[in-house]
């Protein structure tokens, strides 16, 4: 089946790599019109001449109040509208137990996973969502789900975004849309040291017996930009091999 995005404009944010790629790339192969951002204008010039189609860029810190308004604005005057946002932009400077995080690394944390889509959304519907809709992704977790205890602030901020992705879901509705993505272990250079140290062991021990690749999180997130999910909203679709399964939920063969 071929999904069509032609004449809607998507921004994504955290898109110069990775997921937020895999979901530009996406987009723009559907018809969107995409504006990609991310901090560093290089890599994001980069990526777009990977990603070909009707892209602009535009180099912004995804937990600055102040770009974020600029990026979006900048999008209205590029495109003339924001019909789709992708909240994907995410940090993790900090790995070990909780307990013993020093507030810095805390801080920044929240400021862009959690603050970070609540400002884009804003700006988003203050610009263009208020007066002709629209749809929000925000890419959360399967972590805001479960307790792994060596990310548990970063988990917490997802687990968070997922409830914030209801209370807007309630807020904007019947105009706008919004939903969440939670992914597994996906192969992304943020998620490097979870996978590559024991990357088949892993996989073996998940039921589809394999990791996730971006590509996995940007068939879901067209999905959900897409008029397929025009009754979907404040869901949080998992998108993770069946990782959530458990053990017990191995494949026969394994």
């Amino acid at each position: 089946m071929e999904i069509s995005l032609k004449g809607k404009v998507a921004l994504i944010t955290g898109a110069s790599k990775g997921i937020g790629k895999a979901i530009a790339k996406a987009y723009a192969d559907a018809g969107a019109s995409v504006l990609i951002s991310s901090r560093k204008q290089d890599a994001l010039e980069a990526a777009a001449a990977e990603i070909g189609g009707d892209v602009e860029v535009f180099a912004a810190h995804a937990g600055d109040p102040e770009q974020a308004a600029a990026c979006v604005a900048r999008c209205v005057e590029r495109f003339g509208a924001v019909d789709v946002l992708v909240n994907n932009a995410a940090t993790n400077p900090y790995q070990g137990p909780s307990i013993d995080i020093d507030l810095p690394r805390y801080d920044k944390t929240w400021e862009v996973n959690l603050r970070g889509p609540l400002v884009w959304t804003q700006e988003a519907w203050r610009r263009s969502m208020q007066e002709r809709g629209g749809t929000v992704i925000n890419i959360a977790s399967i972590g805001g789900m479960s307790i792994e205890p060596s990310i548990g602030i970063y988990n917490t901020t997802k687990a968070a975004l997922i409830h914030l992705t209801r209370t807007l879901a309630a807020e904007l509705a019947p105009d706008v849309r919004v939903n969440a993505i939670a992914p597994g272990l996906v192969k992304t250079d943020m998620a490097r040291a979870l996978w590559e140290p024991a990357e088949e062991a892993i996989a073996q021990s998940m039921p589809l017996g394999r990791l996730g690749e971006p590509a996995d999180i940007a068939n879901a997130a067209l999905f959900l930009a897409s008029d397929l999910s025009s009754w979907v909203t404040g869901h949080t679709l998992v998108v993770d091999g069946g990782a959530l399964l458990g053990p017990a939920a191995r494949r026969r063969s394994s």
